[in-house]
């Protein structure tokens, strides 16, 4: 069992590390080249840039059993899909039931967008985001890990 990040404008990396120390478990944060990352815990693979870059290489080292971090919704599709588990930086698990709401949501966003409607943007992140995605994060954490000992 290993923790997976999608580090791009990752907003809960030091959360990510606080709970992964806790239980001695590995974090990889997957990062192109415009990002520095060095919390002195993770290991980094940093790519290329280039569209999907950092996606494709994070799939590439998902198990069955890992967590993987991340805001893309194509991404938590392939993590599902190799019976791993999806988190979202605001703290819920991506599953087969929400995905499909959430993809239709998305689908509907950019349409709007191309219409030239204009969309609001996400709000900006409070410390109580990032206390609700600790705890929810340590909660699957438990339960993967006692799951698989």
């Amino acid at each position: 069992m290993k923790i997976l990040v999608d580090a791009d404008a990752m907003p809960v990396k030091k959360e990510i590390v606080n709970v992964a120390k806790e239980f001695h478990l590995p974090v990889i944060m997957f990062a192109d080249t415009s990002h520095l990352i060095d919390d002195g815990y993770s290991k980094v693979i940093t790519v290329d840039k280039g569209r999907d870059s950092v996606d494709m290489k994070l799939v590439q080292y998902v198990k069955a059993n890992d967590i993987v971090i991340t805001q893309d919704y194509g991404v938590a599709t392939m993590v599902l899909a190799k019976q791993a588990f999806a988190m979202h930086p605001n703290g819920f698990l991506f599953q087969a039931d929400n995905l499909d709401q959430l993809l239709f949501e998305r689908y509907l966003s950019q349409k709007s967008r191309r219409a030239g409607i204009k969309t609001s943007g996400p709000k900006k992140r409070s410390k109580g985001a990032n206390h609700l995605f600790e705890f929810e994060f340590r909660k699957l954490v438990q339960r993967v890990y006692f799951m698989i000992k």
